[in-house]
Order: C-alpha cells, then structure tokens, then sequence
C-alpha cells in the first residue's frame, strides 16, 4: 500500500488522507516535519539525501523530514523517522511551523504546513542509505553563507525556514 499524507487546510486542521505521489503531484496540502539536530557544539547535523530521490536527490537538508501518517501524532513520527533515517534517538522541541511551496524540475510541488523540531545529540548517525547519501555537521554561520553562494546545493524547505531556525536556537538553545 502507498504511504499516505495528512491532508490539512490552511490552519492546519485535518480534512482527509491522499496517497503521497498524487499528493506531490497536484500539490495538495499537507502536514510534514523538520527536524534540526545540533551537536554540543553548536553544529548542525545535516544529511544529504540520497541520490534517487522523487525530488531534491542529491541536495543537502536538515537532519530529517518526512511526514506523519494518518493517526500519527508529529512528535511520534518526528522520532521515528529520526530513528529509520539517521539510526538516532534524542529528545524533540516542538519549535514552530511554516507554510511553504514549492515546484520542482519534475513538476512535483511540495505545498506543506512543516512543523520543527529540535534536539541535541553527540550520538553518531547510522544512516539509512535508501534514505541518505552522506551527512556532516556545519556552524550555522558557515551554512548561511554557502546557502547563500550556493543555493542549488539545498533543498527549498531548508532555504525557506533557515532563518526561522537561527532565530529559534539563538533563543531556546
């Protein structure tokens, strides 16, 4: 069976199920997660996804996203992807949610309410490689200025919320 998506409207309040490539395809809204990873250090764990992607292969992101399934609190999902994705396991901040859009070169459209998550761990990911090409961990100013120079290099989520997540750990974390 087709993994689902949580179809919501634009308050984020749930009014149906779809399957998730018809979903991507007519751009229907729905529920995602971000989830942002710092070390003690103050780095950002970021994955590069893996190179056979629906859309954005190959592009560097947050430490993990996905979406919850139907029934499936955020946070639950949030933590269970962590695990299937990156092989890890931390407490989560529920950090704030964004609206965003966005059409690729394969005419599939990301239209997501994403909800951000936040944790800090030393624990060493154990990527999952049907699901992450590689990962390292970057100072934020240091991505700042290559999201900059470089923005084709990541995902358009990424891009969208970067300063909402500077904003959000100069204050919480």
């Amino acid at each position: 069976m087709e993994e689902q998506v949580i179809l919501v409207d634009i308050e984020d309040l749930a009014i149906g199920t779809m399957n998730k490539m018809p979903a991507h395809e007519q751009g229907a809204l729905h529920r995602a997660f971000s989830i942002f990873i710092f070390n003690g250090e103050g780095e950002l764990l970021l994955q590069q996804r893996a190179l056979d992607k629906y859309h954005s292969a190959g592009k560097w992101t947050n430490t993990c996203c996905s979406h919850p399934r139907p029934g499936e609190l955020t946070l639950d999902a949030a933590k269970r992807r962590l695990k299937e994705e990156m092989g890890m396991e931390c407490e989560l901040t529920y950090g704030f949610n964004f609206l965003y859009k966005a059409v690729f070169a394969n005419d599939l459209i990301e239209h997501e309410i994403d909800h951000v998550f936040f944790g800090i761990s030393d624990e060493n990911p154990i990527i999952n490689l049907e699901e992450v090409a590689s990962f390292k961990y970057v100072k934020l100013a240091e991505l700042d200025k290559n999201i900059i120079e470089n923005p084709d290099d990541y995902t358009a989520w990424l891009k969208v919320c970067f300063n909402k997540v500077l904003d959000f750990k100069k204050i919480n974390l």
